[in-house]
């Protein structure tokens, strides 16, 4: 015996033994470990501690269960070499219906054990706590806290064992129970299990199939899981902040340039000029063209105001903004009408007696308006209309279309994150969905 404990270089080997029940041969990994083991043949649950394997029960099982990860098989997670040496499938009963998950032993003589478990492909690498959590609230909802990490309930039910092969450190049998209640921190989730004399705790982390498979080597292929797992990590975690946070910024970049240019903008007043329009004439009245202004400066915004004194009707002006050297026009036009009056609701009104277009990118030169007026013929009185051009107004339109455009992408991932958790606690006791999707053998 080396006091110093086993080299790091040896692998211990399986015993072989017989199985009293049915006489099959029987491989203790666990040696000494183990407190249990089943007959994979017979399904008999033997006292692994007494020197002549003792029948503690024999179970038939209902139905057989083939692991994914053969016993036997050894796999490195954590950094750690693990061999499987027990399989069990569990499950709860919800509404009649049987909603099964996979369990598996795992043994490294230097580390003791460890758990995988599987659920619609979604897997956990189990570890047994030595810590007890302290109770708290999460979000209003029972929680558990351990350590500086705070876990949410998500479900409490009522486990049994339906199959089990290989060696357990417990004494496990086909019909046991206990009361499972899960709490989640994706990725991690804490476990407790309930029976009539103890609770065991476990804390698990989730796992891809990918990595189970290359831990393990197997040369199946791996299917793609089914559904959100409770502590399945989302793959939205992190990017909903970050990307809000970006929208922050360029919003602040966006207000920034917004009011740097509408402190430095020139509002050069081109044009001032009044008319009237007589309404008593028939519509589409001859046009007639302002006086030659100038606009400054290379390509720049131009914004052309109308003010008409309308009551209970309306004028629209046909305009043409033209360049007096190279005829360049450039056709625009703009209603204004204003209504109101009174009802059993009150006051009303509706329209603007002032109205604006702005038109961008008009290069510097010297411009004339041509105008065409047109109203309803049908009433009565002349119409004062004011026409004003200033060059170089500040266009705020640019910026907020910028931040709503912005806005899509944090928006979009904002919703597709709520959707992937509303997929999660759809399945917890605190959602409309079932305890998962169905699956049996």
């Amino acid at each position: 015996m080396n006091p110093a404990g086993p080299r790091k270089g040896f692998v211990p080997k399986a015993k072989a033994l017989n199985c009293p029940n049915c006489g099959s041969q029987i491989e203790l990994r666990a040696l000494g470990a183990a407190a249990s083991v089943i007959c994979r043949y017979c399904s008999s649950t033997i006292d692994a501690s007494h020197p002549q394997l003792r029948v503690i029960a024999q179970w038939q099982a209902a139905m057989t269960v083939e692991p994914v990860i053969p016993l036997g098989s050894r796999g490195k997670l954590r950094g750690v070499l693990w061999e499987a040496i027990g399989f069990q499938q569990r499950g709860i009963t919800v509404d009649g219906t049987n909603y099964f998950w996979r369990e598996y032993v795992l043994w490294n003589p230097y580390h003791g054990f460890r758990y995988l478990s599987e659920y619609n492909n979604h897997w956990n690498f189990v570890t047994p706590l030595r810590t007890l959590p302290a109770a708290t609230t999460v979000n209003a909802l029972p929680g558990m806290q351990l350590g500086k990490e705070r876990y949410r309930h998500f479900q409490t039910a009522r486990a049994y064992t339906w199959f089990v092969i290989g060696e357990f450190p417990w004494m496990v049998q086909v019909g046991e129970a206990v009361d499972a209640a899960d709490y989640v921190a994706p990725p991690k989730m804490l476990s407790a299990e309930t029976t009539d004399n103890e609770v065991t705790w476990s804390e698990s982390e989730y796992l891809t199939g990918a990595e189970i498979w290359q831990a393990f080597g197997l040369k199946t292929p791996c299917p793609p899981p089914a559904g959100v797992f409770a502590n399945q990590p989302s793959p939205y975690a992190g990017r909903v902040a970050a990307m809000w946070r970006s929208y922050g910024l360029v919003c602040v970049g966006l207000m920034a340039l917004m009011i740097f240019f509408a402190v430095t903008a020139q509002r050069q007043k081109a044009l001032d000029q009044k008319f009237v329009v007589n309404a008593g004439q028939a519509t589409g009245e001859k046009s007639f063209v302002t006086e030659v202004f100038p606009l400054d400066g290379k390509d720049g915004n131009v914004e052309v105001s109308v003010n008409a004194d309308v009551a209970n009707r309306w004028v629209f002006l046909s305009m043409a903004l033209i360049n007096e050297e190279t005829g360049q026009a450039y056709d625009f036009g703009q209603e204004v009408s204003y209504y109101s009056g009174r009802d059993s609701d009150g006051d009303w009104s509706e329209g603007s007696r002032s109205e604006e277009v702005l038109l961008p990118g008009i290069p510097g030169g010297r411009y004339y308006l041509r105008v065409e007026p047109e109203t309803d013929a049908s009433l009565s009185g002349p119409i004062p209309v004011r026409i004003q051009v200033v060059r170089g107004v500040p266009y705020y339109l640019r910026y907020l279309l910028g931040m709503l455009l912005v806005l899509i992408p944090p928006v979009w991932v904002s919703i597709r994150s709520a959707a992937f958790e509303a997929k999660r606690w759809g399945e917890s006791d605190y959602g409309g969905g079932s305890s998962g999707s169905e699956d049996g053998e």
